[in-house]
């Protein structure tokens, strides 16, 4: 470029030209990043760089003299003088000032490139004596010559960027949907427990996994429509293995013999700026509406806890289907969350649909006090919808017995407090009251404390604790119990650590274990153990 402005003392034009171009164009070759620090020589217009404040062009200039921070010596002094007086089109800010060493932007040296262009055809037009002489255009035409290798290099590498833009254009999936996946494949196993309700524990190790593809569309830029696809192949251990709900694996989604189908399927879109509306088509679940209060350790079981009781509260499963969930944020410290979803919205038959057949109705309160602290106030009304049907654990007594006869009011109350970014602590507990059509009424409690490590060991790893007690009838009234359902007779506890380990940015591998005191709320049943490693892929 110094060898050009030696060439160019006596044509200002070529020169501008070429130092606009080679700030702008050739400087990519050197540079790692989009931006581009290189001498400012132009006017800011209507578009700006990102973080520079806007500025007004002022009127047009007739001497370099003009600018306040121009000086002889500068290394451009000569080609702005002569942009300036010799051809007038290069203007300054209205402080007088020219900020020669401002960040140059594409739109900018479009706009002086532009005006300078123009310039020179209205001289050449209006023939206007030697202002645009035989020797300006007799260097140009050297300079064309000396540089022709750099221009056709130039000249391919652009083809070749419009060849790829056309290729990629013309094969891509969709211009408003995205795809994403999730491989989950774990090694799992009962390593401990003989038999449970009479029942032998099956201590078989197994290969399991499960597969989701999802198919994200915007069509405003502020919706959603998600398509899920899954397979899978792995039944939940309570019907294979330990013959009690508690403590079966999140990622455990009901073996179809992968076999492809759709999992979910939804649309969520705002309704004014505070207010989001989710339409749930197909197995609707809480957490798409709902803060569940259980940050790193609510996942979707390809990340956070190993179990569905481990993920959030059991109250929340006795939420899921076909219906709608509506948010609401009346500020950044209050939420309100409404939901209705039934579970066989699709058939017509007595008993069934939106509105005759089970159902759960929920409404919460979620309050964040400070950016440490959120607490959530839950109530859920449901009918004919029980825990373990929906993943959540609980005992047989209070899934088959009571649950799936009754009609249901729970409350529940849901807490986290992260003290610091390693460390979080929550937990919530659960109140059932049920009852019975026709026969008499039960409660059913359950409670947990959860630990959340984030980062521990290495950015994006998560370590996880969860204690706690599965849902338990703790009181039938004398006619329940007259019918022959009791209460649960002893208390289980579920405990759960893993460590989820992040081996690059799309793989996870997590190892991790259950241990269930007295299985079913019953000392009778040996105590189990159930391991697992689960790795997970992201695409």
């Amino acid at each position: 470029m110094e060898k050009f402005c030696k060439y160019l003392l006596f044509t200002p034009v070529v020169c501008g030209v070429m130092l606009f171009v080679n700030t702008a164009a050739f400087a990519g070759e050197t540079s790692s990043t989009s931006e581009i620090n290189q001498p400012q020589v132009l006017a800011n217009p209507d578009k700006k760089a990102e973080n520079i404040a806007p500025v007004q062009i002022t009127g047009q200039v007739t001497s370099v003299s003009q600018f306040s921070d121009v000086q002889p010596t500068d290394w451009a002094f000569q080609a702005l003088q002569s942009l300036v007086e010799r051809y007038g089109c290069i203007a300054g800010y209205p402080n007088s000032t020219y900020r020669g060493n401002r960040a140059l932007t594409r739109y900018e040296f479009a706009a002086g490139l532009n005006a300078c262009l123009d310039r020179v055809n209205e001289l050449i037009a209006t023939a206007t004596g030697d202002l645009v002489n035989k020797q300006d255009l007799a260097t140009l035409q050297k300079l064309r010559e000396d540089f022709s290798a750099e221009l056709t290099t130039l000249r391919g590498r652009v083809d070749s960027v419009e060849t790829h833009t056309a290729e990629l254009e013309a094969n891509r999936f969709s211009t408003t949907t995205k795809l994403n996946g999730e491989v989950v494949i774990a090694i799992a196993s009962v390593v401990s427990g003989d038999t449970v309700n009479g029942q032998k524990v099956n201590q078989n190790a197994v290969l399991a996994n499960r597969v989701r593809l999802n198919l994200d569309t915007s069509f405003t830029g502020e919706d959603l429509l998600r398509t899920r696809l899954q397979a899978t192949n792995l039944d939940p251990f309570s019907q294979t293995a330990t013959f009690t709900p508690e403590g079966d694996f999140r990622f455990a989604g009901g073996n179809n013999n992968n076999q492809v189908v759709i999992d979910a399927l939804l649309y969520q879109f705002p309704l004014g700026k505070k207010t989001g509306v989710t339409l749930e088509a197909n197995a609707g679940a809480i957490d798409d509406f709902t803060n569940t209060v259980n940050p790193y350790l609510d996942g979707d079981g390809g990340t956070g806890a190993l179990s569905h009781f481990g993920t959030r509260n059991p109250i929340y499963y006795l939420v899921n289907g076909t219906g709608i969930g509506i948010k609401h944020e009346f500020s950044d410290n209050l939420e309100l969350s409404l939901g209705y979803l039934a579970n066989d919205a699709a058939s017509p038959q007595p008993g069934s649909g939106l509105f005759n057949g089970a159902y759960g109705a929920m409404a919460q309160l979620t309050v964040k006090p400070s950016n440490q602290i959120t607490l959530g106030l839950t109530y859920i009304n449901a009918y004919k919808n029980t825990f373990f049907a929906n993943g959540s654990g609980g005992s047989n007594n209070a899934n088959d017995n009571i649950l799936q006869n009754a009609s249901t009011n729970s409350y529940g109350i849901e807490a986290s407090f992260q003290p610091s970014s390693k460390f979080v602590i929550g937990g919530w507990a659960g109140l059932t009251k049920a009852r019975v059509l026709s026969v008499g009424d039960a409660e059913i409690w359950n409670y947990a404390v959860t630990l959340a490590f984030p980062d521990l060991g290495k950015k994006g790893n998560i370590a996880g604790i969860v204690v706690g007690m599965e849902p338990k009838v703790t009181s039938v009234s004398s006619s329940l119990s007259n019918a022959g359902i009791n209460k649960d007779p002893d208390t289980s506890y579920h405990i759960e650590g893993f460590y989820q380990y992040k081996l690059s940015d799309n793989i996870s591998i997590t190892p991790g274990v259950i241990w269930l005191t007295a299985p079913d709320h019953n000392n009778d049943n040996d105590d189990i153990v159930i391991g697992t490693v689960r790795t997970t892929f992201t695409f």
